[in-house]
């Protein structure tokens, strides 16, 4: 079932400025997990902001589980089944105690407070900050911020994440334990995720890739499929996984091996395989 619909969507800023894309069409099935990948420019920021009613089309229709996001009356409705995430998890933190700044948008909402409880407990039990619940934010690092900043998402319990280059201020432990994060909520609560990222390892663990450039698409397929056109993504910006681009430059030197390799574990078994 699809939940996001994007149908010729175009967009640009103003009247004099260029379109970011046009007569663009994606669509995101319920549950799935995919990354969006592109140089700096390419709309994939931009067509993030279309998924909750940031930003609205110039052209053609988003619809979110049937709603058109154009349909302001509609707009709570959006924002409750897509939640945003940032990349810098400071402007989304507004409350002083942890727990409190999960509650913040529920209380603005209206939901009764035992159920602003069981939904905040629930939510930073989902990320693991529950021991945290009576911290002040800014006395976490920033791996637990973003987590934190999740959590806040989680409370809405939306049928969608949007995460935009979540880890891109984080330090590479913070960035795996907010992957952690992501893949269970994904596994576990079957919360479709959009992650934008410009971490290659970050996209190989999603279950589909797309990549953007110029404000089209320009491959849309599982991990190993689109990080096997290691040409192709160099000539628009991008690299590839570390073991892809191991893999790749043993090709190069006549060592027959697959390169649809995107994992360490497969790649220590091929290679052992070679030498034996």
């Amino acid at each position: 079932m699809n939940l996001i619909k994007a149908e010729k969507l175009s967009f640009r800023y103003d009247d004099e400025s260029e379109y970011v894309f046009r007569d663009l069409d994606l669509t995101f099935r319920q549950g799935e997990m995919a990354a969006v990948l592109g140089h700096n420019g390419c709309g994939k920021s931009t067509f993030a902001k279309h998924l909750n009613a940031i930003l609205l089309p110039t052209g053609g229709k988003v619809y979110i589980d049937g709603i058109d996001t154009c349909d302001e009356s509609k707009i709570y409705d959006i924002r409750r089944q897509v939640g945003m995430v940032f990349q810098n998890p400071d402007n989304q933190i507004v409350a002083t105690i942890v727990e409190e700044d999960v509650a913040f948008a529920l209380e603005n909402l209206g939901v009764p407070p035992k159920e602003i409880r069981e939904r905040v407990d629930e939510a930073l039990q989902a990320v693991g900050m529950y021991k945290y619940r009576m911290h002040s934010p800014h006395q976490l690092s920033g791996g637990q911020k973003q987590r934190v900043a999740i959590a806040g998402i989680i409370a809405m319990r939306p049928k969608c994440i949007v995460l935009d280059e979540p880890t891109a201020m984080l330090d590479p432990i913070g960035r795996k334990k907010v992957m952690n994060t992501i893949k269970k909520l994904n596994n576990q609560f079957g919360i479709t995720i959009i992650l934008i990222t410009h971490y290659m390892e970050e996209a190989a663990q999603c279950g589909r890739v797309i990549v953007m450039d110029e404000g089209k698409v320009l491959l849309d397929d599982e991990p190993k499929e689109v990080f096997s056109h290691i040409e192709l993504l160099k000539q628009v910006g991008l690299d590839v996984p570390q073991v892809t681009e191991f893999i790749w430059e043993l090709k190069k030197k006549g060592v027959n091996i697959d390169t649809h390799i995107i994992d360490e574990e497969e790649c220590s078994s091929i290679l052992l395989k070679l030498l034996s």
